[in-house]
């Protein structure tokens, strides 16, 4: 069974000054029945990947971490030279040696909602596409951000400690909080 796949590529439209996104080609490749896209895996030692079982049941991953006898360089240019698309889990490094390891890249996923640690350059220089969580987590941020906030400003968890600790007969009141006004 044949795949249909198409190209995409950042094009600059000569009336704007913003690429868009185009479709460069349509074409087939044979692919075995049974065979799973290969995708690389980078990360740091200490970082685990959340939803690898759900990847691995649509993708074929290799994460250089797996292999502890080969630096990731050697990894990738013996294991990796095949792979269309790249997992960049957090904040960890991509840079222009690690892409050159990677002469088939088209894909970068960067799984952190910045991309700063990518060589972006590198990446348009070469026609490789590269995807963020961009605003997945702002809303959730914003989130965590207030709640910090009201801990602090109603100190919560200085009063919940001073409970905890057993305080108020020594103490016998705890300070009061701010508002929050808005």
């Amino acid at each position: 069974m044949a795949e249909q796949r198409k190209s995409l590529t950042f094009k600059r439209n000569p009336n704007s000054k913003e690429e868009q996104p185009q479709v460069l080609e349509n074409k087939e490749e044979p692919k075995e029945e049974g065979e799973l896209p290969l995708v690389v895996v980078l990360r740091s030692k200490n970082f685990n990947l959340p939803l690898e079982d759900r990847l691995q049941s649509h993708f074929h991953l290799l994460d250089p971490n797996d292999s502890p006898d080969e630096s990731t360089e050697s990894f990738l240019s013996h294991h990796a030279h095949s792979a269309r698309a790249l997992l960049c889990v957090g904040l960890t490094p991509l840079t222009t040696d690690t892409l050159g390891l990677l002469p088939n890249l088209e894909l970068v996923v960067g799984s952190s909602a910045g991309v700063e640690h990518i060589d972006l350059h590198e990446c348009r220089h070469h026609g490789i596409m590269v995807t963020s969580a961009s605003a997945a987590f702002s809303e959730d941020g914003a989130n965590y951000a207030m709640a910090l906030l009201i801990n602090v400003l109603r100190r919560i968890s200085a009063a919940d400690r001073f409970v905890r600790g057993s305080l108020w007969p020594v103490k016998e009141e705890h300070p009061l909080g701010f508002k929050v006004c808005f």
